[in-house]
């Protein structure tokens, strides 16, 4: 196939400014260029100044990081220049040169492959366990085939987009990478996890943002009300269930977790399109079978 060519899309909400430009400067310092670079602000109002050839998408409202992600997926194929999409938290930074070369061969090297997770490690190198979409994987330097992929930097391929469609847009933020790749894994296409690709993140929990242990609840419900056969559904969801009430320290998180299942329960998260059983097989082959 021909020379993949990269597009890189950034969100912001605006905050974090000199964050945004540091990731900016390493993107234009990769020794591969991307074709296009589309940064969109998420309710931000205006934009700070963008480098020359930076396009900028200024939204009136939030729209979180599903729906902000499709607008830049949209901006980005607008041009017509574009195989692969890099998401990138604006708050990440690429410390090597060469990570959308090494992407692009990884691509070119194999048509069918879908996402490519990188790998993510804070100033001092180390690698946070929930980071490593894996189970039971203690080291982050193992890369291979998976059924999931990190959020903060990856990259999409858009024949993959175009087939399978984008972010589940009503979910906001919280498990739309696993929605993702779970359809990109039942249309046939591969999810990678390449830990030579590194995003520099700063360490932080999930939990610090408010909404989260309702969305997380409410988002686990319809990822397996939008993807997995019956079956699965009460399965899938009871071991979430116990897992939360093992894990889970604060009664508040608890109340609001119980409060988002009851929310997914009732609302509808998108069209149920379960997937084949082939696919739940061939994730049990790669290490995690779609019950936990």
């Amino acid at each position: 196939m021909a020379r993949p060519r990269v597009g890189v899309a950034v969100l912001t909400m605006g905050t974090r400014p000199a964050e945004l430009r540091a990731l900016l400067d390493a993107v234009a310092g990769q020794d591969e260029p991307a074709s296009r670079i589309v940064v969109v602000g998420n309710g931000t109002g205006s934009l700070p100044a963008l480098p020359e050839g930076v396009t900028g998408v200024e939204l009136p409202e939030n729209r979180g990081v599903s729906g902000g992600r499709n607008v830049a997926i949209e901006t980005l194929r607008s041009f017509g220049d574009v195989d692969v999409v890099v998401d990138l938290d604006d708050d990440g930074l690429l410390v090597d040169k060469d990570v959308f070369r090494r992407l692009a061969d990884l691509y070119e090297a194999d048509p069918r492959l879908g996402i490519v997770s990188f790998r993510i490690a804070d100033e001092t190198g180390e690698t946070q366990r929930r980071h490593v979409p894996r189970l039971g994987a203690k080291d982050p330097m193992r890369g291979g085939e998976v059924t999931t992929f990190l959020g903060g930097g990856h990259g999409l391929s858009m024949p993959m987009l175009d087939r399978i469609g984008g972010w589940p847009e009503d979910f906001f933020f919280t498990h739309e990478e696993t929605d993702l790749a779970w359809r990109a894994l039942d249309a046939g296409w591969k999810v990678l996890y390449a830990p030579e690709l590194l995003l520099q993140h700063p360490r932080t929990s999930p939990a610090r943002h408010a909404v989260y242990y309702r969305m997380t609840a409410r988002n686990r419900v319809w990822l397996a009300k939008r993807n997995l056969p019956a079956l699965l559904v009460p399965v899938y969801l009871g071991v979430w269930t116990l897992l939360t009430l093992a894990r889970t320290r604060s009664l508040p998180g608890l109340r609001a977790w119980f409060g988002g299942f009851a929310e997914g329960v009732r609302r509808s998260g998108g069209p149920r399109t379960p997937m084949r059983w082939n696919t739940v097989l061939r994730m049990t082959r790669l290490g995690r079978p779609p019950v936990i």
